[in-house]
């Protein structure tokens, strides 16, 4: 599928803020010739007699012959380029003001200012990467770890994509062999039994559902494990948030309620994104402030997948920490035992039998004591009760777990339909639906308003 557009786009790729170098990036039909007339190299040569993929020095000047900035400047000849485009990108200083006086004059002359996402867009529409492999673009650029970032290049490679492409070869040889049948009878042609069709069928809604049990591990690789500490008053909930993090974000006093306001950070515990979430103490109170700050953190338990219990050891257990406790529920748990350098007040025994499907972990938070060991626990959860795993291929937008959700359900329609014994032709309806629909994965039987979508969420110049 290629681009109807014979734009020449532009945009400021690198992000926006002082720099050492900023890069202005053109592409389309007039990329040269718009380069051309606001660049002046040092070198006495034209722009169009530049070798390809080769910086030259020089200075962007405006229509008075002004200089903007002394700029490194490459030309990227189609189709070899990340457009499948003629691109220019210009390597100015990474100061805002250059960037956007460049971007200026290289709009005055001829461009449009780019969509978000839209060199990617082009460089799915060109045929240079499927609809997946852009999807693996933006994850790369938004990683918060090196396993996701490892992940995300294994999607962009294409691994991915070849194996829907397989998965979809598969279902079509059986449409293929079902349509033989019903379009030339008379020929010589093997019957489509009913046995090679459910096990074919069969073949292809394994191969879906073992991508599908890989979703969970894309979602949390992609956005990182909700995690929420959960705790009264002044058990060390932003002590502990500071010994993750290794640096002091939270205040941390010893007055009730300090936090108010729900803090949010990642930590990397092993490649796995930790979205670590402070909450307000749970306690009765009269204060309105400190109220909002309860009903955020209550709110934030239903949304929270792992939940970091905190008990102060130092303190016999209250009516809030034991109401707490009946809170969380069935949530997957660790029980932090904190302030354990102080007195023990508390029996460990009594909190095995509050919560006794949790592990325990003994912490001192304000001396960093037991932290290498909270992380153990923490990757051991994820890893041991919640199925995570990077092995094999990653389904990882909410997007593809979709589609093959719906794929896998026409695949089983398709058994039950062949079980009943309906008519080849009628099991063929489905077998289509879940080729068409697994085409929406890599792009080759997805809508436009689905493409626009997804690019939607790239940043400008990329």
């Amino acid at each position: 599928m290629k681009t109807d557009s014979c734009e020449t786009i532009a945009a400021i790729s690198t992000a926006i803020g002082e720099g050492g170098i900023g890069i202005v990036r053109i592409s389309g039909p007039r990329a040269f010739e718009i380069a051309e007339k606001i660049f002046k190299p040092r070198i006495k040569k034209s722009l169009f007699e530049f070798k390809n993929r080769t910086l030259y020095l020089g200075d962007i000047v405006d229509s008075n012959d002004e200089i903007i900035d002394e700029v490194l400047l490459a030309i990227f000849k189609a189709p070899h380029t990340y457009t499948r485009e003629d691109m220019v990108e210009i390597n100015c200083h990474g100061g805002l003001v250059a960037q956007k006086r460049i971007l200026a004059l290289v709009l005055d002359n001829g461009a449009r200012l780019a969509e978000p996402g839209e060199f990617t867009k082009r460089a799915f529409l060109n045929g240079r990467i499927d609809l997946s492999q852009a999807e693996a673009v933006i994850d790369i650029i938004r990683a918060k770890t090196d396993r996701a970032l490892a992940v995300a290049n294994r999607r962009l490679t294409g691994e991915f994509s070849e194996k829907i492409s397989k998965i979809r070869s598969n279902l079509l040889n059986v449409i293929a062999h079902i349509e033989a049948n019903i379009d030339f009878p008379e020929d010589d042609i093997p019957e489509a039994e009913p046995e090679y069709i459910s096990q074919e069928i069969n073949n292809v809604l394994k191969m879906v559902e073992d991508l599908l049990r890989s979703a969970g591990s894309g979602r949390i690789l992609r956005e990182g494990l909700s995690t929420l500490i959960l705790g009264n008053t002044n058990v060390g909930k932003s002590s502990l948030l500071n010994a993750l993090l290794q640096e002091e974000r939270a205040i941390v006093t010893d007055i009730p309620g300090t936090t108010r306001d729900i803090i949010e950070e990642y930590i990397d515990i092993q490649g796995i994104p930790i979205k670590i979430i402070d909450t307000a103490g749970i306690r009765q109170t009269t204060d309105e402030v400190e109220k909002i700050g309860i009903n955020r953190a209550m709110k934030h338990l239903q949304e929270a997948e792992l939940v970091l219990l905190m008990i102060d050891v130092s303190r016999k257990l209250t009516d809030d920490d034991k109401r707490l406790i009946e809170l969380v529920g069935d949530k997957t748990t660790i029980t932090v035992i904190n302030k354990v350098d102080l007195p023990v007040a508390v029996d460990e025994y009594e909190i095995k039998k509050l919560v006794p499907e949790a592990k325990i972990v003994k912490v001192s938070a304000l001396k960093q004591e037991g932290i290498d060991e909270l992380k153990t626990v923490i990757y051991d959860t994820i890893t041991e009760k919640m199925g995570f795993t990077d092995e094999g291929l990653i389904v990882a937008s909410e997007r593809q777990r979709r589609i093959l959700e719906e794929s896998r359900e026409f695949l089983k329609s398709a058994l039950c339909a062949m079980a009943e014994g309906v008519p080849i032709e009628m099991v063929e309806i489905d077998i289509r639906d879940a080729w068409e629909k697994l085409g929406e994965i890599t792009g080759d039987t997805v809508s436009e308003d689905i493409i626009n979508t997804i690019f939607q969420k790239f940043c400008i110049g990329k």
